[in-house]
């Protein structure tokens, strides 16, 4: 069996697609599945337009060679290889692995709902209606789409302006995402001399990361310092707060190395994730398996990876009381602590990658 992979990101660029891409295209091999690999990074340097046209006819090409075509977006390389499925009729499989019109709505279009109510609520903007309609018809024109969560499943069967439009539930199939471990980086100096006990938290600084509210929490909490991994639209304004708050006890890293962020996270007391949103977070799963006590909150994928009270903590959303109350009771019970990392690093077992690669290539063999 010969599958294609459309990637929109690809080593040495970083993110969930390309970590995934590469994993599949070493993995799948031994389980006998042939990997031709199609970069978009190869094609980004293009004018707009131009870069997804060459790059249909690039995936056009690998697909007259393929069984079956993988989309790792439903979007920026989703749409050409629905064409190019099309046109060499070869069966395609979508991946999705967020709402890539919610997103792109919250960060450049005025978009302030929530992702559950986005879904079932009709947008006034042209540009995100249009990413919606995108999304939704390579969704429901793929032989088969991959998500890698319950709570992703839900979403997608949302999608769609009517039942007779929207995927079915049997089309979706849940493989949850391998987090492989690298071994560990540096601590930046900044955040190794902040006075203990240490709060991390990491993403990108946008509003659904809830950031400010884990700088607040912390600012209530006496005597613990604050790391921040990460980057995005909203530093300025965060830095300012955590100044004005957390004078001496919080540091911004900005965007690290991948080792030297699991090296923050291995070196933390506490994990936040304090998210509005999160589909499945790698994030989540990287600080479970370094055994890293951990709070997140309940919503979306997270009660999948977090199940509270045995390999961490889960506290509601946008609850400011109980996200402060959560971290002065772990940073005060070693007893707590020592429970949750053990917890932990068992459940990561869950996210390993010959389970993942094993179910990919079953689901593969029967597409």
């Amino acid at each position: 069996m010969k599958l294609v992979i459309a990637t929109p990101l690809y080593p040495p660029e970083i993110g969930g697609p390309a970590t995934y891409a590469k994993l599949l295209e070493e993995g799948l091999p031994q389980k006998g599945i042939e990997v031709e690999v199609v970069k978009f990074g190869e094609v980004r340097h293009l004018p707009r337009l131009i870069r997804h046209y060459v790059y249909y006819q690039r995936v056009l090409e690998a697909a007259k060679r393929a069984d079956v075509i993988l989309a790792l977006d439903p979007v920026s390389v989703g749409l050409p290889v629905m064409r190019a499925a099309q046109k060499a009729q070869k069966p395609y499989v979508v991946k999705v692995v967020g709402d890539y019109a919610w997103e792109q709505g919250q960060q450049r279009f005025g978009v302030t709902a929530s992702l559950d109510a986005f879904v079932k609520t009709r947008q006034t903007s042209l540009a995100v209606r249009t990413l919606q309609r995108i999304q939704t018809r390579v969704a429901r024109s793929a032989t088969r789409v991959i998500v890698p969560s319950e709570y992703l499943k839900g979403i997608v069967v949302a999608w769609g302006t009517s039942a007779r439009k929207r995927i079915s539930r049997e089309k979706i199939e849940v493989i949850y995402n391998a987090v492989p471990l690298e071994g560990l980086g540096v601590v930046p100096r900044p955040i190794a001399t902040l006075p203990r006990p240490l709060v991390v938290t990491a993403g990108r600084l946008v509003a659904w990361k809830g950031i400010d509210g884990v700088i607040a929490a912390v600012a209530d909490s006496p005597g613990v310092s604050l790391g921040i991994i990460g980057d995005g639209p909203l530093r300025a304004t965060l830095e300012e707060q955590a100044h004005a708050a957390l004078p001496g006890r919080a540091v911004f890293a900005g965007a690290l190395t991948h080792t030297d962020m699991l090296a923050v996270l291995a070196a933390a007391d506490v994990f936040v994730l304090n998210s509005t949103y999160e589909g499945l977070s790698h994030l989540l799963i990287e600080a479970q398996s370094l055994g890293v006590p951990t709070i997140a909150t309940r919503v979306g994928g997270n009660p999948e990876v977090i199940t509270d009270g045995e390999n961490g903590l889960l506290i509601p959303v946008n609850d400011g009381a109980a996200l402060t109350e959560a971290i002065t009771k772990l940073v005060q019970d070693d007893a707590l602590r020592a429970h949750l990392a053990t917890g932990a690093r068992a459940s990561a077992q869950r996210f390993s990658i010959e389970t993942m690669l094993a179910t990919t290539a079953d689901f593969f063999q029967k597409v």
